[in-house]
């Protein structure tokens, strides 16, 4: 067996297990133990630095530990290490995707349609745009690793487009008198079709050059 399936056995097999852990595990547990340490900020701090590691796995969104930093250390402090944070889990699914490779199929189509997408845009202006856009942190994440996105690009662009989701899920969590599943909407519809908008119009520019170029 070659090097090429090898990879490809190991994704699937690592999507199952993904897929697997995210119905299994809620975020119950994780609530009951923050608020065990939200007193405790350097055992909080261990918590948070090994949930931002592992939640790609449990498909957690970004803005649900965003919400667990903003509860225990309060907009100020919650903001810059959420927004580290999410910057960091980002990259798990990014350079597994990146060593995974294209491969063949959905997995190879999905690659080549994201190296359009960001020869158009360029790496930065493309990844700021899909982090804006109301999408699923990990697949775009994953995306990006498929079409060759330099991971200075990827980082940068990741920290600017997450910033309002962030500051949303952080002020969210600094309000809470205390952790629940029921607490933790942190996203408007308001943001939502400001991020949006904002998206659409850093991808307008390379849109009407790409339609120009084919006439």
């Amino acid at each position: 067996m070659t090097a090429v399936p090898r990879r490809q056995v190991a994704g699937l097999a690592l999507l199952a297990v993904a897929a697997a852990a995210s119905v299994l595990a809620g975020p119950d547990y994780l609530l009951a133990t923050a608020r065990r340490l939200a007193d405790r900020p350097v055992r909080f701090g261990v918590l948070l630095v090994g949930v931002y590691l592992v939640r790609p796995l449990f498909a957690w969104p970004t803005t649900l530990v965003a919400v667990l930093a903003g509860y225990a250390y309060g907009p100020v402090v919650g903001f810059p290490v959420a927004l580290a944070g999410t910057t960091a889990s980002a990259l798990v699914p990014f350079l597994v995707a990146r060593y995974l490779g294209a491969g063949s199929g959905l997995v190879a189509r999905l690659g080549d349609s994201g190296e359009r997408f960001f020869a158009a845009t360029g790496d930065l202006r493309g990844m700021v745009a899909s982090r804006l856009a109301p999408a699923p942190s990990d697949p775009v994440s994953a995306a990006a690793g498929l079409s060759g996105v330099s991971t200075g690009a990827f980082v940068v662009g990741t920290a600017v487009g997450e910033i309002p989701w962030t500051v949303a899920a952080v002020l969210a969590g600094s309000s809470l008198d205390g952790l629940s599943t029921t607490g933790l909407t942190a996203v408007s519809w308001e943001l939502v079709a400001a991020a949006a908008a904002v998206a659409v119009a850093l991808l307008a520019g390379p849109a009407y050059r790409a339609v120009s170029a084919r006439r």
